[in-house]
């Protein structure tokens, strides 16, 4: 896998799995722009300081975007532990509106890959709200339908992980007919970073401790970025419109 020449712009860059793909994806010869609403904590080609929750900070950060871009990797987010608005405007509809904003940036073969989790698995029994989420065309249109359609704050996390999948699979595949950009995500298990002690807190003493005997330990953040970057990489070039877990075998326990 080789990714010399292209421009990664990277999110969540300054802490865990973002900033473990932005220190790969430059091992392999990227030129990583990381974007994080927090200062950045490792040697970057570029950096935009970008809370992805107002999209008026969003639209007023485009200028300080690269001009060509080969591929997006939104891995930031907040944990369920905090409130609902908050997951929804940084977890789904401002990754969706920055992503939707760079897209002309990106030429053919570029690629999208969103951080979902293997908590959005149980994304088919909600399709078909999502599938309404993911039709609204932008970010306040989005707002509204769920101001209307309000998620449970106990299971925040979980509904907006599958809302993401859904729409990266319905917008995926749009784009690859249409642009030749390909859209994927990645559903990571349990990991180690700084916000673990949140996931913890929010799924409960009892499902961790379930979970823990289907599994060999978390991952590190580094065995998450790889697949990530095969995603970004020409290798992957007939990939579009996935959900790639990588939990360790986490989610086959459940057969």
């Amino acid at each position: 896998m080789t990714l010399a020449g292209k421009t990664i712009v990277i999110t969540g860059v300054s802490s865990g799995i973002g900033g473990e793909v932005a220190r790969l994806a430059r091992f392999h010869g990227a030129t990583v722009i990381g974007v994080d609403r927090n200062d950045a904590m490792l040697t970057l080609d570029g950096f935009i300081k970008l809370d992805l929750g107002s999209t008026e900070a969003i639209d007023a950060a485009l200028l300080l975007f690269p001009d060509k871009i080969h591929a997006v990797v939104n891995a930031a987010g907040v944990p369920g532990t905090t409130d609902k608005d908050l997951v929804a405007r940084v977890n789904y509809l401002g990754l969706r509106h920055l992503t939707e904003a760079l897209l002309d940036r990106m030429p053919k073969g570029a690629a999208i890959v969103n951080f979902a989790s293997i908590l959005g698995a149980e994304w088919p029994k909600r399709v078909d709200i999502h599938r309404t989420l993911a039709k609204t065309n932008s970010f306040a249109e989005g707002q509204a339908w769920l101001a209307a359609n309000p998620a449970p704050q106990e299971t925040c996390y979980q509904y907006f992980k599958e809302a993401l999948i859904v729409w990266t699979m319905m917008r995926g595949h749009q784009l690859f007919l249409e642009r030749d950009i390909r859209m994927n995500s990645v559903a990571p298990g349990p990991v180690f970073t700084p916000i673990l002690g949140d996931f913890v807190a929010m799924l409960g003493q009892d499902r961790v401790e379930a979970d823990a005997g289907k599994m060999k330990r978390p991952a590190l953040a580094d065995e998450i970025a790889g697949p990530v970057l095969f995603l970004c990489s020409d290798d992957a070039r007939w990939v579009a419109g996935i959900n790639l877990p990588i939990d360790g075998g986490l989610a086959a326990a459940y057969l």
